[in-house]
């Protein structure tokens, strides 16, 4: 297969698995402001980048309206060849004149032999036409426009070029004719404030199916390929990583295994995101760089928890070891989330990773079907090696007792929960292992505490019945 030609955009070269296959043609339709003519200008600006002629063919907007509107998103088109084919303000004068020939016969030769003479004079690797779409009006009918825009392509791939081209493939315009006639497919669509990139067809080459998030921002677009868990996998040792407290570790036979996602549930107050955070400083402390993600906390409180409750996470936040980072309400589409997950696991090398929480994740990442990207994420983890902890809130303090708050215990490689008791008048916490996937495990409970000096785990709780109802009883000695 010959080498490709990246699109400009990382995220879309992901789904072309490379880019584009040269000297083929390629349609991006989309309405309008979805973002087509900034695709294809990050396909031009990859080429000059290279040395390469490129050519950007204007049948819409005036040269330099496009030069202005990319400067504004921090994009610079120097070196890029224009041919503006942009109606003038002189047309609608001229258009009057016309009275034997219609407007489309009269504009169409000029039209053509300008495309030609400047195509032959740079000989341009890639050409970027927007849009094909004003081509139908210089046909006489769907008949010669379909015979005219195919001797059109087949022109500028004989001129050695690769050819992207836009439609905007509406009612008034339908495109089923380009879309037979190009290479390759690729939709652009807005739903509401989300906006969607499919490829619907790649002649000569696979690529990733499904939609796939996009954002346009300074700098152009940017491409949020779906997660495939499979793609990515990395040789590691199988090891277990202490949690700084050895009787939990006791409980864990030792630890938790790398590359496997714990879930650590509970009722609200009880201690669940302290108890990943001791996790992951000890992780961060053993040499492992460690990234807390909290969708519901402030860092700098969290920090302040954490130092309250002798954890000093500074040192570690100062080397590099440890980074918390905030999660905004509706920040993040998820492919999005996961691609800021793959950058700090792939290049920064992180090794152990907490959500704070499953809940906080499902309010805050834009989209559906979150409960099947958080499913990829588990699998991508345990592909890589990355030892990750989700926190879970359940919603009962007492009573009935669940494990999980919608049944996401099927996530987990290891199960721990925390319990709100009531002990001797008082309310108390007790901490147990419901589930270790690759090792046995401690199968009683233990009292479980939060004091100025730490988390404090204390001997497994003996002697008493009915501690997950939350109001234990002392057995009856026969």
């Amino acid at each position: 297969m010959e080498e490709k030609l990246s699109s400009g955009i990382s995220g879309l070269d992901d789904i072309l698995y490379g880019g584009f296959l040269p000297r083929k043609t390629y349609l991006i339709r989309g309405g309008p402001g979805c973002g087509k003519t900034t695709l294809g200008v990050h396909f031009l600006l990859a080429g000059r980048n290279r040395g390469e002629n490129v050519l950007f063919i204007t049948l819409g907007e005036p040269e330099p309206e496009i030069r202005k509107n990319f400067a504004s998103l921090k994009l610079n088109l120097d070196g890029v060849h224009f041919l503006d084919l942009a109606p003038t303000p002189e047309y609608f004068v001229e258009v009057e004149s016309y009275d034997i020939f219609s407007p489309a016969e009269v504009e169409l030769e000029p039209t053509t032999r300008k495309i030609v003479n400047t195509v032959k004079e740079l000989q341009p690797r890639r050409i970027f036409v927007d849009s094909m779409t004003q081509f139908r009006y210089l046909a006489s009918d769907s008949f010669q426009y379909r015979k005219q825009i195919l001797s059109f392509l087949r022109f500028l791939l004989q001129e050695g070029a690769t050819v992207l081209f836009s439609s905007e493939g509406s009612e008034e315009a339908p495109d089923f004719d380009l879309q037979f006639l190009a290479d390759g497919v690729i939709n652009m669509e807005q739903d509401g404030d989300e906006s969607y990139l499919q490829v619907t067809k790649l002649r000569g080459s696979p690529f990733r199916p499904g939609r796939h998030a996009y954002r346009i921002g300074p700098g152009g677009v940017q491409v949020f390929a779906v997660l495939v868990p499979e793609e990515h996998r990395q040789a590691f040792a199988a090891e277990k990583i202490q949690t700084g407290l050895p009787e939990i570790d006791t409980m864990l036979e030792g630890g938790i295994e790398r590359g496997t996602v714990t879930i650590i549930s509970g009722p609200s107050g009880i201690g669940k995101t302290l108890l990943a955070l001791q996790f992951l400083r000890h992780a961060a402390a053993s040499g492992l760089r460690s990234v807390f993600y909290t969708f519901e906390e402030d860092p700098e409180v969290l920090k302040t928890r954490a130092r309250k409750l002798n954890m000093d996470l500074e040192p570690l936040l100062q080397k590099g070891l440890l980074d918390i980072v905030y999660i905004q309400p509706l920040q993040y589409y998820p492919d999005e989330f996961a691609c800021r997950l793959r950058e700090d696991i792939e290049r920064q090398e992180t090794r152990m990773v907490v959500l704070d929480s499953i809940s906080g994740y499902r309010l805050a990442i834009r989209g559906e079907k979150l409960d099947r990207h958080l499913y990829n994420l588990c699998r991508y983890f345990r592909n890589m090696g990355v030892t990750a902890l989700m926190v879970d809130e359940v919603p009962e303090v007492t009573g009935t007792f669940h494990v999980t708050s919608e049944q996401f215990s099927y996530l987990g490689d290891n199960l721990i929960f925390l319990r709100f008791i009531e002990l001797d008048g008082e309310l108390r916490r007790a901490i147990g292992i419901l589930k270790k996937r690759l090792s046995d495990f401690e199968h009683t409970l233990r009292e479980f505490s939060i004091t100025p000096q730490g988390i404090r785990v204390e001997e497994p709780l003996k002697g008493l019945h009915g501690i997950l109802s939350g109001i234990p009883k002392m057995e009856k000695r026969r």
